[in-house]
C-alpha cells in the first residue's frame, strides 16, 4: 500500500482523529507485539450461510454475493453475555449514493428467537457492498449508525474493501505460518523445500538468509517479520477494488515513516487498521466509535479477530465486519507450473504443481476440486483433488483408480467450484503405468562397451512412471546404476561398466503400481581400441589421438618423444584422446610434413602402429601490453584489480607474432569468455586489429558491442590464421558488469544503517564499511529493488565486491545525503 508525503493539511487533520489512530497503532505496532500478528484478540463468531438459486453454501465458500442471495445470520454470542448487541446488516450502493433506509436491517441478538434461529436478510437489487455491525444496545443507537452510514457512504464502502483485503492477507499468512511450524524438527532440507513451495503457492517472499542459519534457528527466522512476506496478488485485488485518495493519505504517509511504524512493525494488518482509522476518524460520535473486526472464515463461521479491545463506555465500540463483495465471480487464474511436465497416475502422493492464485490454497472459497480424464472406453473419470500449499499444488486422490482403467497417455483437467460458480482450471499431461517393451536406439546399443561407464537412453511413454532402475551382471550383482527422466517419455540410465567385463546384463525397470518390473537385456561390446590417426602440429607439446575405445590407451611414442594420457572425450562412437609430451624439448624437434610412425601402447601391453604426419605449426602470439579504459559506469568506483574490465569500458592490447614471424593482413584474434558462452572475432578487415608493423598489432575490444549486456567473467584470446587454425588460449582480463549507483542516504542516528540507491543492484555481491569486510551485508541472488540497506560509510567511502568478481575488493565514493531529502 502506498502513501504520499505529509503536508500541512494532513498534519492539521491529526487533531480530528489522532487519539484514535495512536491508540490503535500502539496495540498494533508496540514492540511487545512485534512478533505477534495484528488482530490477535478473539471476537464473537458469527454463523452465516448463503443461499442462491436453491443452493446453500457456508460463508467460507462464498467469494462474492449477488442480488437475491439470502443470508442466514446467527451471531453466536455466549449465554452469559452482559452487554446486549444490536446486529445491523447494511447494503451499500457505491461511495456517492447513500443507501435507502430499508437497506438497513437491525436485529436484537439477545432475543430468544434470534439466539435459537438466527435471522435472514436478502441482498437487494443494486447493492454493491455489504457490512455487518455489532453495536452495544443504546437508545437511538440504530438511528445514529444509520445516519452515519447514509451521511458518508464512501467511508463505509472503503471500510468494506479494506476489511476484505485484510482478511485475504491474514488467510495467506496463517496458512504459511501453520505449515512452517508443522515441519518436522531438525530436517533442514524438508524445511527449505516446504518453505519454497509455500512461497510459490501463496506468493510470498522468503528471506533466503534464514537457510544459512543453524537448523534450530531456521524456523523462527522464517516466521519473523511475516509482514514482509506478502507479494502483490492480482486475484484478490480484483475481488476487492482499492480506493486511496484524500488529504488523510498524506498524514498516514508521514506516520508510516516514523520509528514505530518502520521496519517489521508495519504489517499488512496495521495497514488495514491505519486505512480504517483514516476513513473512520471524522465520523465517531460521543456515543459510538468504529473499530475493525477482521473476519477469518472457517466452514459456516466468521471468526472475528480484533486489533484493539472494545470499549463499553462512551464512546462505545461498534464492531465493523466486512461481508463478501457484491459482484460477479472473479475466477482464480490458476496455471500449471510447467505446462509441458508429465505426471504418473500411480505415483503416491500425486501432486500437480500449480500456481497463480494464493486464495485457492489459503481459503475455502474454492471447493469440490477434481481432475477429470477419460478412460479407455471414453467414460469420464473423476479423481478428487485437494489444494495443498506446502506441497506446491493439488494432491490428487488416485485410490479409486484401477490399474489399466485409464489409457497409457491421458490429459486431466482440473475442475471445481468457486463459490456458486463452476470452474475449469489448467490441464495436465498424465501417464498410466503399464508393462512396456523399452526401446533402445540401435546407435546407443552399438556404443555400449564393457570396461567403461556409459549412458543409455531408453524411450517409452511410461518413463514418467518409473520408480526404480537396477542393472545386474551374469553373477546377479547389482551394478548400482543411476537414472533420471530428462525429457518426456525418455529414461536416461548411467551404467557403471568401468570395472565390468560381462557381455550380458539385465536391466530391471520398476514402475509405480506394477507388481513386477520390466526386464531389458543389454549386450555390451568387448572391443579392443581402434586408432584412426594421431595429429600433432609442429611446435606443440600435445597431440590428439582419434579412434574408438581409447580408454585402453596407456601412452604414445613418436620419434623418441613420450606422450602420456591427459584427457579423454567421447562423442557418439568416436573418442578423442589428448596426450601431452613428457619431454617438451624433444617435441620441439618435430618438423612439419615429416612422415612418422607413432606407437600406440595399450594398457594390456599391446602396441599399435599408426602412420602420422606432423602438421604445420599453429599460430602463436605473445601479449606485449594492454590498457583498460574503465568507462562511465566506473566513475564512482575504484577497481581493486587492474585485470577488471568494466562492461562499458574499452580494452586495447598489443600482440607480437611468434609463429609465423610476421602478421599477415588476414590475421584474426578470437576473444571469448572462459566458459565459451560469448565470443568475438577481431580482424584487420573490420578495423578492430591495427598493424603497427609487420610483427606487432594493436587490438581494440569494446565488450558491450562485442558481447552484449549479459557477458561477464574471465576473458581469453587466441590467434586464428587464414586457414582457420587456432593457437592456444591466453588470459586477457576479467569482464565485470557494474551497477548504476546514485547516492547513499543515511539517517541522523549513527547506529542506523544507510541506504544505497541505484539500479542493477543485483550485480553487487556484498558491501562493507571496511576493506576487511568485517561489517558487511550481502545482496541476495535475484535482488530487483532500486535500494539496499548498507553499513554506514567511512566518510563517503564504501567497499564492495562485484558478483562477477567476488574475490576483488573495490572502493566506491558516492555523495552521502541525509535520509528523507
Amino acid at each position: 500500500m502506498l502513501f504520499g508525503r505529509p503536508d500541512h493539511r494532513a498534519i492539521r487533520n491529526f487533531s480530528l482523529y489522532g487519539s484514535i489512530l495512536l491508540a490503535l497503532l500502539f496495540v498494533a505496532v508496540s514492540p511487545s507485539h512485534a512478533d505477534t500478528a495484528a488482530f490477535d484478540l478473539s471476537g464473537p463468531p458469527v454463523e452465516i450461510n448463503v443461499t442462491r438459486a436453491g443452493k446453500t453454501l457456508p460463508i467460507s465458500e462464498v467469494p462474492n454475493l449477488q442480488p437475491g442471495d439470502r443470508l442466514w445470520i446467527h451471531p453466536d454470542l455466549p449465554p452469559g453475555q452482559l452487554v446486549r448487541y444490536l446486529c445491523v446488516v447494511v447494503f451499500l450502493q457505491g461511495s456517492t449514493n447513500p443507501p435507502p433506509e430499508n437497506w438497513f436491517t437491525q436485529t436484537e441478538t439477545w432475543t430468544k428467537q434470534v439466539q435459537q434461529e438466527g435471522f435472514v436478510v436478502t441482498v437487494p437489487m443494486g447493492a454493491q457492498q455489504a457490512l455487518l455491525f455489532l453495536a452495544p444496545e443504546t437508545g437511538g443507537g440504530f438511528s445514529t449508525l444509520r445516519s452515519a452510514v447514509r451521511d458518508k457512504p464512501g467511508v463505509f464502502v472503503r471500510a468494506s474493501q479494506d476489511l476484505n483485503q485484510a482478511s485475504f492477507e491474514r488467510s495467506r499468512l496463517d496458512t504459511y505460518l501453520n505449515a512452517v511450524k508443522s515441519t518436522p524438527d531438525l530436517d533442514p532440507q524438508e524445511l527449505k523445500n516446504r518453505s519454497g513451495l509455500l512461497a510459490r503457492s501463496l506468493e510470498l517472499k522468503l528471506d533466503q538468509e534464514c537457510f544459512s542459519k543453524p537448523i534450530e534457528q531456521q524456523e523462527s527466522c522464517l516466521v519473523q517479520g511475516n509482514d514482509q512476506l506478502l507479494l502483490q496478488d492480482g486475484h484478490s485485488e480484483s475481488m476487492v477494488a482499492a480506493l486511496t485518495s484524500g488529504p488523510s493519505s498524506d498524514f498516514i504517509g508521514a506516520v508510516s515513516t516514523t520509528p514505530a511504524m518502520a521496519g517489521n512493525f508495519y504489517s499488512p494488518y496495521v495497514g488495514s487498521v491505519v486505512d480504517f482509522v483514516r476513513i473512520m476518524g471524522n465520523i465517531h460520535t460521543a456515543e459510538f466509535q468504529y473499530i475493525p473486526a477482521l473476519a477469518v472464515p472457517k466452514d459456516d463461521q466468521l471468526n472475528l479477530r480484533l486489533n484493539s479491545p472494545p470499549s463499553f463506555h462512551n464512546p462505545k465500540s461498534v464492531l465493523v465486519v466486512g461481508l463478501p463483495p457484491i459482484d460477479i465471480a472473479h475466477l482464480p487464474p490458476l496455471r500449471a507450473v510447467d505446462a509441458k511436465a508429465v505426471f504418473c497416475l500411480q505415483k503416491s502422493p500425486l501432486v500437480l504443481p500449480t500456481e497463480g492464485s494464493p486464495l485457492v490454497f489459503a481459503t475455502q472459497l474454492g471447493h469440490n476440486f477434481s481432475v477429470r480424464l477419460k478412460e479407455k472406453s471414453g467414460k469420464e473419470i473423476l479423481l478428487p483433488a485437494t489444494p495443498d500449499a506446502a506441497r506446491g499444488g493439488f494432491v490428487v486422490d488416485v485410490h479409486s483408480l484401477n490399474l489399466g482403467e485409464a489409457g497409457p497417455v491421458a490429459d486431466g483437467t482440473l475442475h471445481g467450484d468457486w463459490g456458486f460458480d463452476s470452474y475449469t482450471g489448467p490441464t495436465y499431461h498424465l501417464r498410466s503405468a503399464h508393462s512396456e517393451k523399452w526401446t533402445i536406439p540401435p546407435s546407443a546399443q552399438a556404443t555400449l562397451v564393457a570396461g567403461r561407464d556409459d549412458t543409455l537412453d531408453l524411450h517409452s511413454d511410461a518413463a514418467a512412471c518409473v520408480e526404480k532402475v537396477s542393472v545386474e551382471n551374469l553373477a546377479a550383482k547389482d551394478l548400482n546404476a543411476t537414472w533420471k527422466v530428462p525429457k518426456t517419455d525418455e529414461l536416461e540410465v548411467l551404467l557403471p561398466l568401468k570395472d565390468e567385463t560381462s557381455t550380458s546384463l539385465k536391466m530391471f525397470v520398476a514402475q509405480y503400481g506394477l507388481p513386477a518390473p520390466d526386464q531389458v537385456t543389454l549386450h555390451p561390446y568387448s572391443v579392443e581400441a581402434h586408432v584412426d590417426r594421431f595429429v600433432i602440429n609442429a611446435g606443440d607439446h600435445s597431440g590428439v589421438l582419434t579412434g574408438t575405445r581409447l580408454n585402453e590407451v596407456g601412452s604414445v611414442e613418436l620419434s623418441g618423444v613420450h606422450f602420456a594420457v591427459a584427457k579423454l572425450t567421447s562423442q557418439g562412437s568416436t573418442d578423442d584422446l589428448v596426450l601431452s609430451a613428457q619431454n617438451p624439448a624433444a617435441a620441439d624437434g618435430l618438423h612439419p610434413d615429416e612422415p612418422l610412425t607413432a606407437q600406440v601402447k595399450l594398457k594390456d601391453g599391446r602396441v599399435m602402429d599408426v602412420q602420422t604426419t606432423v602438421e604445420a605449426p599453429r599460430p602463436k602470439v605473445s601479449l606485449v601490453n594492454k590498457s583498460i579504459e574503465a568507462g562511465p559506469s566506473a566513475s564512482f568506483l575504484q577497481l581493486g584489480n587492474p585485470q577488471e574490465l568494466p562492461q562499458d569500458g574499452h580494452l586495447v592490447f598489443v600482440l607480437k607474432s611468434k609463429v609465423p614471424d610476421k602478421f599477415p593482413p588476414s590475421e584474426k584474434v578470437e576473444v571469448a569468455t572462459v566458459d565459451g558462452s560469448f565470443d568475438a572475432m577481431l580482424s584487420v578487415a573490420d578495423g578492430t586489429l591495427i598493424l603497427q608493423d609487420s610483427k606487432s598489432l594493436l587490438a581494440n575490444l569494446d565488450p558491450m558491442k562485442s558481447f552484449g549486456p549479459s557477458a561477464f567473467g574471465s576473458l581469453q584470446f587466441r590467434p586464428v590464421d587464414a586457414s582457420g587454425d587456432k593457437g592456444d588460449w591466453q588470459d586477457l582480463a576479467t569482464l565485470v558488469r557494474i551497477p548504476a549507483l546514485e547516492d547513499i542516504r543515511c539517517p541522523a542516528s549513527a547506529d542506523k544503517p544507510c541506504t544505497l540507491n541505484g539500479s542493477n543492484l543485483f550485480l553487487i555481491d556484498s558491501v562493507a564499511s571496511d576493506s576487511q569486510f568485517k561489517d558487511t551485508v550481502s545482496v541476495p541472488i535475484g535482488y530487483a529493488s532500486h535500494s539496499f540497506s548498507v553499513p554506514r560509510p567511512s566518510g563517503t567511502l564504501l567497499y564492495l565486491k562485484l558478483r562477477d568478481d567476488p574475490s576483488t575488493v573495490d572502493t566506491i565514493s558516492l555523495p552521502v545525503l541525509p535520509q528523507g531529502q
